[in-house]
């Protein structure tokens, strides 16, 4: 959701956390590439931008009024194309590309390029021009059908259009919230179809129980995620074994997501994003305590698959409804600050916060 100020009202005035002179990264008057907080803040500044796009057409804020554009130039990038949902005409999304970008860029392990384009996806806005199609595709998210919906149908393609025009190296995806549901989803899709982009994925929903948020005691959380990669096991060795023609073909359909590693950012106060951080830290148990081989079929599946008669787990040709935490690889940011409340937490200022203390994990998948 939208962070924003509730003591402003309807009109042409702008939240000051829409404002990019009051709440934007202004310090940063120059881009280090190389430096994480520096590309974080870029990507997240312009998930920002649309959603205060979306903001000024619901206002009507026009000419000097618009807010916009301040989260875009400041970066040197610019407006190429902006994303409207056919269902309520609202902006969920926008294509940005940097002005400054150079073909005679050499991507390196140690030396990161900057992008050509950032196509960037907002969350949802719990206003009366937005909120019912938001919400909606808010449920398909947990029900795991988000790829059924004209957005989702309409962002892949601006997606594969923008890879054909320059490649996937100088594409950026970022999304938070409904928007980084819709930008790892695109980003599985166009890994498995051989085309991996940097994907930045601010406060992704988790479909399923937040038990890291629901559940206080460690030794609880462990038994009950133990239990659950049991009975996942368990019912995919039985449900596969009747489809064995299949089985490999799902799991080459999961490992060809391993080598892709998009960046995640959870904060554990937000219960929408903040199972991935046990998601995670589940598997390395199992590792730790020599269940490994358990985790590795358990980590490939959901039961609510597996249950609907779907396999389970990622075929080729049904990659897309596959439930979206099922993500092999991860460079995980969790925010360690205190959020004040699930406003906070689970809002896209944070990221950018130049008092930003976090924890950075690599989490990568391995046969």
């Amino acid at each position: 959701m939208e962070e924003e100020e509730d003591t402003v009202k309807e009109g042409l005035m702008a939240s000051p956390r829409e404002i990019f002179s009051i709440s934007g990264p202004i310090h940063l008057t120059s881009i280090d590439w190389n430096n994480s907080y520096h590309r974080t803040s870029v990507a997240s500044c312009l998930v920002q931008a649309v959603y205060t796009l979306e903001r000024d057409r619901q206002q009507n804020r026009i000419g000097l009024k618009s807010q916009a554009h301040h989260w875009w130039e400041f970066f040197n990038f610019t407006l190429a194309e902006t994303l409207i949902d056919q269902s309520d005409g609202s902006i969920y999304g926008a294509v940005f590309q940097y002005k400054l970008f150079s073909y005679n860029y050499h991507n390196t392990p140690y030396s990161k390029t900057p992008p050509l384009h950032v196509i960037a996806f907002r969350g949802t806005i719990m206003k009366p021009h937005s909120r019912s199609r938001d919400l909606r595709l808010d449920l398909r998210c947990i029900r795991d059908s988000l790829h059924d919906s004209t957005r989702f149908v309409h962002a892949i393609e601006v997606i594969k259009t923008a890879v054909a025009k320059t490649g996937n190296a100088a594409v950026w995806l970022a999304g938070h919230s409904l928007g980084a549901a819709v930008a790892l989803l695109a980003g599985k899709i166009m890994t498995r179809s051989g085309f991996p982009l940097e994907c930045y994925l601010f406060n992704p929903p988790f479909s399923s129980i937040p038990i890291e948020k629901l559940v206080k005691s460690e030794k609880l959380k462990h038994g009950v995620r133990f239990a659950g990669s049991l009975v996942k096991a368990g019912v995919a060795i039985a449900v596969k074994g009747r489809h064995h023609h299949n089985k490999g073909q799902e799991d080459d359909s999961f490992m060809k997501l391993a080598s892709w590693i998009p960046y995640l950012y959870v904060n554990p106060l937000d219960p929408i994003c903040s199972e991935y951080i046990g998601y995670f830290n589940h598997r390395n148990k199992m590792f730790e305590i020599g269940a490994g081989k358990i985790e590795r079929i358990a980590t490939r599946n959901s039961l609510r698959s597996l249950l609907s008669g779907g396999g389970g787990g990622s075929s080729c040709s049904d990659s897309s409804s596959e439930p979206l935490h099922l993500l092999p690889s991860a460079y995980m940011t969790i925010n360690t600050s205190k959020s004040p409340d699930f406003k906070r937490a689970h809002g896209i200022h944070q990221w950018w916060d130049p008092m930003f203390s976090g924890e950075y994990i690599l989490h990568q998948f391995n046969q």
